[in-house]
């Protein structure tokens, strides 16, 4: 079942920041409380793989495990607050025109690609390699990933809690907005995969945009 949709009102003229991330690369900011993020998909079927961390104190991060017990729910969907793992709300879900997000089937690596499609892809760009890059501008390390949130991927959950990546449902131009309730550092990964379905087999570039508080 694809959880319901809601449109946002925010004007794009008023928007702060407008970043076009290209194909397979990764991308950061530190957001301010009541800042909102859209993310919005260009040219559909594209997963974006992300992680949160406290601008204050990066040792408190998004939990996925809290956020999918907090909500009593199996997907990231209009209205799920992100969970730290100190159990504070760090964002929420504000608006969503795709309806499906994920947050178990985690990040590719070149080690999981090996092993889940052969040794030849070992050395294919991963979204562990992006979060590497971009957390090192903040003084963080592979250690500090953590599982993370996969947007407009489409990973159904059987009764069994059997789970695979399938087709994606995202559109051209759908997107989901996120708006902060801490500072926090907010980490992309517009994921390279090739090997499953995610990407629709063609990694494709991705929009953010960054409203204040004040100014939608």
């Amino acid at each position: 079942m694809i959880a319901p949709m809601e449109s946002s009102p925010r004007d794009i003229l008023k928007a702060i920041c407008i970043s076009d991330i290209p194909a397979e690369r990764p991308w950061s900011q530190v957001l301010k409380r009541g800042q909102t993020l859209r993310i919005i998909d260009s040219e559909g079927q594209q997963a974006v793989d992300a992680l949160l961390y406290c601008a204050a104190d990066p040792a408190e991060r998004y939990s996925t495990q809290d956020t999918l017990r907090t909500q009593g729910a199996a997907y990231i969907e209009l209205g799920t607050r992100l969970v730290s793992n100190k159990g504070r709300v760090m964002a929420r879900i504000t608006a969503d025109s795709c309806g499906r997000h994920d947050s178990s089937a985690g990040c590719c690596s070149c080690e999981s690609n090996a092993v889940r499609f052969g040794e030849a892809t070992k050395y294919q760009h991963a979204c562990r390699e992006n979060f590497i890059l971009e957390l090192s501008k903040y003084g963080l390390t592979k250690r500090d990933i953590v599982a993370n949130l996969n947007f407009f991927m489409n990973v159904p959950i059987e009764p069994d809690g059997k789970f695979t990546v399938v087709d994606g449902i995202s559109a051209p131009g759908n997107y989901v907005d996120i708006t902060m309730d801490m500072d926090a550092i907010f980490v992309i990964s517009n994921c390279p995969q090739v090997n499953n379905p995610c990407n629709g087999s063609n990694p494709t570039p991705i929009r953010v945009m960054i409203w204040d508080q004040d100014r939608f």
